[in-house]
């Protein structure tokens, strides 16, 4: 009873009791440095009363919520001027190329189209077979290309030499097709990456953070509820007495 009875408060040195005081070495590091900071030279030793330690514990939790804050609001930042930085719009590469198709380019894409199906291959096997059936047999009196049917190779000479150029253009316009496909995928890739990149981070924030923190302040509040329960007792103890002494007269 001695000792309680020369324990003061490290704030206002206004005398406590070991109920109603806690030594700083029994609080958190967090909260042990903000009072620390303010009083450099307190001890681990040193008491302070329930009154100023829920104003150190109310002023930790808001520095928390303001960090957290603080921190989630520079990786939107950082999100946000990576969204903007990409300047580059992603197109449609169908729409833009039919848009710009020129009266060669759409022949050279019907001939290859036509080119590369069965029904060419069907019709080009027809017309050689009665090429070679009406000139071998001199079908209806018509005898122009006798065997070994010179003016058919001629003719067939002259079609692969006009279709491959045709072709090739088709194959051209299908290049730059891809070419502006694989851009577009690059960039959206890119972005992509800087969108995930900062979701990773605020992830990592939030596990490594905001959630604790979370946890911390709840446990403040079942402390600081726990003081005001032992306060309010401590009212009533102080109260009950009073009112016992005010009735005795009475009887």
């Amino acid at each position: 009873m001695a000792d309680e009875e020369h324990l003061g408060c490290l704030v206002d040195g206004e005398p406590i009791s070991l109920e109603t005081s806690l030594q700083l070495a029994e609080l958190d590091v967090g909260l042990r440095n903000r009072i620390k900071r303010d009083y450099p030279q307190s001890k681990p030793s040193d008491y302070i009363c329930g009154h100023h330690l829920l104003k150190y514990r109310l002023d930790h939790v808001d520095a928390m919520i303001n960090a957290d804050l603080k921190q989630t609001k520079k990786i939107n930042h950082k999100l946000t001027k990576a969204l903007q930085s990409d300047d580059y719009d992603i197109i449609d590469v169908n729409d833009s190329l039919k848009e710009s198709l020129t009266f060669g380019q759409k022949v050279s894409d019907d001939v290859a189209r036509f080119g590369g199906s069965w029904g060419f291959i069907f019709v080009f096997m027809f017309v050689l077979i009665g090429w070679m059936i009406v000139n071998g047999l001199h079908l209806f009196g018509v005898n122009f290309d006798n065997y070994p049917f010179i003016l058919l190779n001629l003719v067939l000479s002259c079609v692969a030499a006009i279709q491959a150029p045709i072709i090739m253009m088709s194959q051209n316009r299908s290049a730059d097709r891809d070419r502006m496909m694989a851009e577009n995928d690059y960039h959206v890739n890119l972005k992509a990456e800087h969108e995930l990149r900062l979701l990773h981070a605020k992830v990592d924030h939030l596990a490594q953070n905001q959630v604790p923190h979370t946890m911390e302040i709840e446990r403040f509040q079942l402390e600081i509820l726990g003081e005001i329960r032992q306060e309010l007792a401590e009212l009533r103890d102080v109260k009950s007495p009073e009112s016992t002494s005010r009735r005795e007269p009475h009887q």
